[in-house]
């Protein structure tokens, strides 16, 4: 019988946009730092590669399986513990912004491609078309990439925990206008409701975590990513934030329930009325 409980880490690192060897030294770096927390499972950032929407994404990106996720993969294996990661993927001539799980062991056990890409940033990346699952040792996973969570997106949730995803763990990049003031207008509502829903509804765990740093090209160019990484528990308990800043790398740990899963199939529907979903 797996475990009921994890450790997690949440690594809020600095994306450099269009550094891929520093980014993903740093990448390997926080695993090490995870796997020494005694970390079970660490979830990075979306495209901590090359930066969420760079324009040297057509140039630099790569295949996956390929030369980055391998050295995600080779320090997953070295430090023993499951890691979820936001890169950057070519296909030929598209390019996808995708996650991937990889094992304790190395193997590549997942890799989606973001569905609910923004409009600004559909002339860089193709729409991803498949979801999935992957059942671990730390219970089944789902790997949605930050707007996929959006509450107008939330279909795609719901559709993973149908699955029996027991944690949606989610590369993210969360940005706001240069001069954001978080004192007045704190950042995250928009993902605590959509975290919280699926959470309370499913008995799952969500997480988002966000990157920080400028971003210095693209459509979205002189906004900042700010962290504020998000953790929901079954029940919809916030259990765990990340500082907010365009400074505020941090990693961040907490301890992750795994519920078994109530109902499947068509029993879900019931049970989601018992709970005062009135959706389909």
């Amino acid at each position: 019988m797996a475990p009921s409980q994890f450790k997690l880490g949440m690594a809020q690192m600095l994306v450099e946009p269009g550094e891929v060897d520093r980014n993903l030294r740093r990448a390997t770096t926080m695993i090490q730092q995870a796997a020494q927390a005694k970390c079970d499972i660490m979830v990075l950032p979306e495209c901590l590669d090359v930066g969420w929407t760079h324009p040297d994404s057509r140039q630099l990106a790569q295949p996956i399986p390929g030369e980055y996720s391998q050295q995600l993969s080779e320090a997953a294996r070295t430090w023993g513990l499951y890691v979820v990661a936001g890169l950057t993927e070519r296909e030929g001539d598209r390019l996808f912004n995708a996650a991937v799980l990889i094992a304790p062991d190395g193997r590549l056990l997942l890799k989606h491609r973001k569905i609910n890409i923004l409009e600004i940033a559909q002339d860089l990346y193709a729409t991803g078309n498949c979801l999935c699952v992957a059942e671990t040792s730390a219970g089944t996973i789902g790997i949605p990439i930050c707007a996929d969570n959006f509450p107008n997106s939330l279909a795609l949730g719901h559709a993973l925990a149908r699955m029996g995803a027991q944690m949606l763990l989610s590369p993210s990049a969360w940005a706001v206008a240069a001069d954001h003031n978080n004192k007045r207008d704190p950042y995250g509502e928009l993902w605590r409701q959509s975290f919280t829903t699926l959470a309370r509804l499913y008995d799952i765990t969500v997480v988002g975590v966000s990157n920080v740093g400028w971003i210095t090209a693209g459509p979205w160019q002189g906004r900042k990513c700010i962290g504020c990484s998000l953790a929901v528990g079954p029940g919809g308990d916030i259990i765990a934030q990340g500082p907010y800043g365009g400074d505020a790398e941090a990693l961040i740990e907490l301890s992750v329930s795994i519920v078994k899963p109530q109902a499947r199939g068509t029993a879900l529907a019931s049970m989601l009325r018992r709970k005062g979903y009135q959706g389909p």
